[in-house]
């Protein structure tokens, strides 16, 4: 069973670490807030008049076409574009305007991302070490977060010497070492075989569990969506707009495997599958 350790939280004099912030009950606001937004490139409307609060420690999935602005809201949200895309309305994350570099947001990309000149062990303690951690902290526990996604005994190895779902395991360890309340995640296991994608989420779930932290998850996998969310967003063909917002009344600790037999899960995924549908039906897919 994975352990939380608690001995992290507190290395930083002075900075409240993300899990402690977000399951402090008397937490203020949301962590993530968008109001009639639009963003725009030129004479594409990427997405407009989107409206969706995400509460601290809440896990949501978006789903959608390709093109529909999923990756563009991320990317938002992780200030890595300009301020001057946003055409109308609000993006906020913890009452603030993104910024470039923001301590509080950590972001898993569809791909690992991982730097090849460096071992599985460099790259999982990578962002902390950006972030100015000490080094025997940040290795210690890059350490024991790469044995905690199952690579003990592979911190050497570099990313040309692991397979593609090893990678991102490394990917998920680097973005969990980080001390941010906040996690987006952009389609992380979509180019993984069913098994190990599997893994993969049963992974996350165990680590999200311990700590709540706020997560973003975007996938095209609508029982992906389901299984991991606590809510299902589901957007339109570009221009992007929210089509629906699905409560998942799914108990938690949930247990992936188990979900084919509850006929609530199946009722879900027909709600999801039938409001995306209604996309399907405003115009083809761009």
């Amino acid at each position: 069973m994975l352990r939380q350790n608690n001995s992290f939280n507190n290395m930083q004099p002075g900075v409240r670490h993300g899990a402690q912030a977000l399951t402090d009950p008397t937490a203020q606001g949301p962590a993530v807030s968008l109001t009639r937004a639009a963003i725009r490139f030129g004479d594409v409307v990427a997405f407009q008049d989107v409206t969706l609060s995400v509460a601290p420690g809440e896990f949501l999935s978006v789903v959608g076409p390709s093109g529909c602005g999923k990756t563009t809201i991320l990317n938002f949200l992780a200030g890595l574009l300009p301020q001057n895309v946003l055409t109308e309305g609000e993006i906020n994350i913890l009452g603030k305007p993104p910024i470039i570099g923001n301590p509080n947001v950590g972001y898993m990309l569809a791909r690992d991302s991982l730097l090849p000149w460096r071992t599985a062990l460099g790259n999982a303690e990578f962002g902390m070490e950006a972030r100015g951690v000490p080094k025997k902290m940040r290795r210690d526990h890059a350490r024991e977060m790469l044995a905690r996604v199952g690579l003990s005994g592979f911190e050497n190895s570099y990313p040309k010497e692991l397979s593609h779902g090893m990678r991102q395991r490394v990917a998920l360890a680097r973005t969990f070492s980080l001390d941010a309340e906040i996690l987006l995640m952009d389609e992380p296991y979509g180019a993984l075989d069913a098994q190990t994608k599997f893994q993969l989420e049963e992974l996350l779930m165990s680590l999200w569990q311990e700590n709540r932290r706020t997560v973003i998850f975007i996938t095209h996998d609508l029982a992906e969506a389901i299984a991991l969310g606590d809510r299902v967003v589901v957007m339109a063909p570009r221009p992007g707009r929210v089509l629906g917002d699905i409560q998942i009344d799914l108990p938690r600790p949930r247990h992936l495997r188990e979900l084919q037999k509850n006929h609530r899960y199946h009722d879900l995924y027909r709600n999801v599958w039938t409001t995306l549908e209604k996309g399907f039906e405003m115009g083809a897919i761009r």
